[in-house]
C-alpha cells in the first residue's frame, strides 16, 4: 500500500470527515490511525501500537517539545495580558495619542496595528479591533469594514513574518526533511505568497482610499455591548509593550546567536520558545511591580490561557504524528510522481493553493491543512526542481484564503467578536476581497511557473 494510489487514502479520508464532522481533531486522529493500519498490512493490534508510538514520537523531538510548548505558552501570555488590564492600557494611551482625526486615520489605525503585532494572530485582531470600535462609530464606518481590516492584515502579515506559532509550527513540519537551511526556507516563502502579499495591499488601499466594493459597501453594522471588553482594570501601557517587544528582538537574537550570524540558520523553535518564556517572565515582574495582581491571581490567569490553547495543541500534535505518517506512507512521493507526469510544471502551485484553499475552508483552520499538504508539496518540489519556497508559499497562502472564506475559520469568528461585528455579516463582506485575491494569485503563479 505504501507509495502506491492507496496512500492517497489517508488524507482523502481525513478531509471527509473535516468537512462531514467540520472537527480538525478527529479528521487528524482517524487520519493518523488509517496511516498506521496501511503501514501495518492492516493488522489491527500492530496498526494501534504504531499509532500510539506514533503519536507519542513526537514529543521524541526537542523542535516539537519547542513549539508544543510555546504554542501554550502563548495561551498565557495573550490571556494574562488581558487580564491584567495590560491591553485596555494599550488601548487608552493609542486614543491619548490623538493621532485620528478623520475617517481615513480612523480606517488606518487597525490597519497599522494589524500588520505591526505579528506575533500573536488573536492579540492583533482583539488590539486592532478593540482600538478602534468607538472611532468607527465616531466616523460612521460600519463594524463591518473594522472586521474586514482586522481579518485582511493580521493572518495575512502572521503567515508572511513567521515570527510567531506559525513559523515555528511550519518549521517542526519542513524539519523532517534535513534541510540545512530550514529558516531561509521559511524566509523565502514570503516573496511567494502572493495571496498574503495582496490581501494586506487590498486592506491598505481600502483604509487610505476609502472606496469599497460588494456587500462592504452597504454594510449597517451595529455595535453589541456583549462585544466589548469585561476587563475594567487599566493597566500602564508599556506592560503590554515592553513584554511584546522582547519576544520580538529575542526572537531575533537568538536567531542569529544559533546560526552563528545568520538568522536564516538559526532554530526557530529554539528561539521563539526562549523568546515568549522571557516575554512572559518580564510581563509576571511587571504586573506584581505595579501591584496589577496578586501571584495566585497571576497564575489562574495563565493556566486559563493553556487551557485555551489546549485544542490548539492537541491539533498540533496530531498534526506532526500525521505528517509523519503520511511520510511513511510515502504519499507525497507517490503523488509527486504522479503529479510530474499528469500536471505542467506551472499548474503544480495553482492546484496546491486550490487543495489548500478548499481544506482550510471546510475545516476551518490552516494548521491541519499545513500538516496533510507541506509533506506532500516537498517531495513533489524536490522531484519536479521547482523551487520548495515557491509550492510551500502556495500552501501557506491557499491555507490563508480558506480561513478568510469560510464560516467556521477560527480566525474569522475572533475578527468579528473583536469588531463588534455580526459574523456572518463579516464573511459576506470579506468574500468578495478575498476572491480577488485569490484570482489574482493563481494568474500570478501561472505566471510564475511558465518561468522555470
Amino acid at each position: 500500500m505504501q507509495d502506491s494510489v492507496f496512500s492517497l487514502l489517508p488524507p482523502l479520508v481525513a478531509i471527509i470527515i473535516a468537512i462531514w464532522r467540520k472537527n480538525a481533531l478527529f479528521a487528524l486522529f482517524c487520519g493518523v490511525i488509517l496511516c498506521h493500519l496501511m503501514i501495518a498490512n492492516g493488522q489491527p493490534l500492530d496498526g494501534l501500537t504504531s499509532t500510539t508510538l506514533g503519536i507519542t514520537g513526537v514529543f521524541g523531538s526537542l523542535g516539537n517539545v519547542y513549539i508544543i510548548s510555546f504554542s501554550l505558552l502563548i495561551g498565557a501570555l495573550v490571556t494574562l495580558m488581558n487580564l491584567s488590564g495590560a491591553v485596555n492600557g494599550f488601548i487608552n494611551h493609542l486614543a491619548s495619542l490623538n493621532l485620528v482625526k478623520n475617517s481615513r486615520q480612523a480606517s488606518m489605525l487597525p490597519t497599522v496595528i494589524g500588520t505591526t503585532i505579528f506575533t500573536d494572530t488573536n492579540l492583533s485582531m482583539f488590539t486592532a479591533g478593540m482600538a478602534s470600535q468607538k472611532l468607527f462609530d465616531q466616523h460612521k464606518l460600519s463594524r463591518a469594514r473594522l472586521a474586514y481590516l482586522v481579518d485582511s492584515t493580521c493572518a495575512p502579515v502572521s503567515i508572511l513574518f513567521l515570527v510567531n506559532g506559525w513559523g515555528a509550527y511550519v518549521l517542526g513540519l519542513l524539519d523532517g526533511y534535513s534541510f540545512g537551511d530550514p529558516v531561509g526556507i521559511l524566509i523565502g516563502t514570503i516573496g511567494y505568497n502572493i495571496y498574503a502579499i495582496v490581501a494586506v495591499i487590498l486592506a491598505y488601499y481600502t483604509a487610505f482610499s476609502g472606496r469599497v466594493f460588494g456587500p462592504l459597501k452597504h454594510a449597517e453594522s451595529l455595535v453589541s455591548e456583549s462585544n466589548q471588553s469585561t476587563v475594567e482594570h487599566v493597566a500602564p501601557a508599556h506592560i503590554m509593550w515592553l513584554p511584546m517587544i522582547t519576544l520580538l528582538v529575542g526572537t531575533f537574537i537568538l536567531l542569529w546567536v544559533t546560526g552563528d550570524g545568520d538568522i536564516r540558520r538559526g532554530s526557530g523553535a529554539f528561539s521563539v520558545f526562549w523568546s515568549v518564556v522571557s516575554a512572559l517572565v518580564l510581563l509576571v515582574l511587571l504586573i506584581i511591580n505595579d501591584k496589577i495582581m496578586t501571584l495566585p491571581k497571576i497564575i489562574n490567569a495563565m493556566i486559563t490561557g493553556i487551557k485555551y490553547m489546549s485544542p490548539a495543541v492537541a491539533i498540533l500534535v496530531l498534526s506532526f504524528a500525521f505528517g509523519d505518517a503520511i511520510k511513511a506512507l510515502g504519499t507525497g512521493v507517490y503523488v509527486s510522481q504522479l503529479i510530474n507526469v499528469e500536471v505542467p510544471l506551472f499548474l503544480m502551485a495553482p492546484i496546491l493553493f486550490i487543495a489548500a484553499a478548499f481544506m482550510a475552508f471546510a475545516t476551518g483552520t490552516s494548521w491541519g491543512t499545513f500538516a496533510i499538504l507541506i509533506p506532500i508539496a516537498v517531495p513533489i518540489a524536490q522531484q519536479s526542481g521547482l523551487p520548495i519556497e515557491f509550492l510551500v508559499a502556495a500552501v501557506l497562502g491557499g491555507g490563508i484564503f480558506g480561513d478568510h472564506a469560510s464560516p467556521i475559520s477560527d480566525t474569522t469568528v475572533v475578527a468579528s467578536i473583536a469588531s463588534g461585528c455580526d459574523h456572518f455579516e463579516h464573511v459576506k463582506t470579506q468574500l468578495p476581497y478575498a476572491l480577488v485575491g485569490a484570482v489574482i494569485t493563481l494568474i500570478a503563479y501561472i505566471l510564475i511557473g511558465l518561468n522555470f
